[in-house]
């Protein structure tokens, strides 16, 4: 693990802020007034640290990790030599709807793999977790079931691109390695959105089972009513005993 700084550039703004206001309202022509100036600036800059500090976080060393590897597992020589085996393509289903549907799929896992191997809050990758596996699977019952099709058209036309489009969003801030009001304000609030969104692909997933559920309360209803005029039911049965 490598240990990686984020710098903090409030301190910085709040110095220039001090000698723009400085030289609006007090004088600045003599040495002294430079002076004062000075002592200001380093205690703004002092409290401008101690309000908004550095951050410091642990990412993953890339090279460590093949080094590690290596002492663990020497190289085969066999395997070295022998060319890799090109990837088995996915098989067509015949209907071009339901092939759009799991090449779609695909693209939006694949995406969320790799934002979710880039970003490192637990948080938010947890969350990232969560949603590839609800998106697997509402991607895999539309499949299995295509007349469902139309109750996730809006999920596909714009929840599930406009999530990939924030955590993008998010990936890119974070990877600009500086703090700043426009950053970390936009990256706050795309944290706070990922409940909403999860809580809602959670409930899309919900909606596909609303008849499947209907139905089988339906049979339920009847099984019940059939076992109880053949005196099956285990109320009569209860009482007979």
């Amino acid at each position: 693990m490598t240990k990686k700084v984020k710098r903090s550039v409030a301190p910085f703004y709040l110095v220039a802020a001090l000698w723009l206001a400085w030289a609006l309202l007090l004088p600045l022509y003599r040495p002294l007034d430079y002076v004062l100036a000075a002592v200001a600036s380093v205690v703004a800059f002092i409290i401008g640290k101690a309000i908004w500090p550095d951050k410091t976080y642990q990412i993953a060393d890339p090279e460590a990790e093949k080094k590690a590897t290596e002492k663990k597992e020497p190289p085969k020589k066999e395997q070295a030599q022998t060319p890799p085996e090109p990837k088995a393509e996915r098989q067509s289903t015949g209907d071009p709807e339901l092939d759009g549907l799991l090449k779609q799929r695909d693209m939006a896992l694949s995406e969320m793999r790799r934002l979710n191997d880039s970003i490192q809050d637990e948080k938010l990758s947890a969350q990232i977790d969560h949603l590839e596996a609800t998106t697997k699977k509402i991607f895999d019952l539309v499949v299995e079931k295509p007349a469902k099709k139309s109750q996730i058209s809006r999920f596909m036309n714009y929840y599930l691109p406009t999530t990939l489009k924030l955590l993008n969003a998010y990936d890119r801030m974070d990877a600009a390695g500086v703090s700043g009001t426009n950053i970390d304000g936009t990256m706050g609030r795309i944290e706070q959105s990922m409940d909403t969104v999860v809580s809602a692909f959670d409930r899309q997933l919900d909606a596909l089972f609303g008849d499947e559920a209907l139905d089988i309360s339906t049979d339920i209803t009847v099984l019940e009513n059939l076992l109880a005029q053949e005196g099956l039911s285990g109320d009569q049965m209860t009482a007979q005993s």
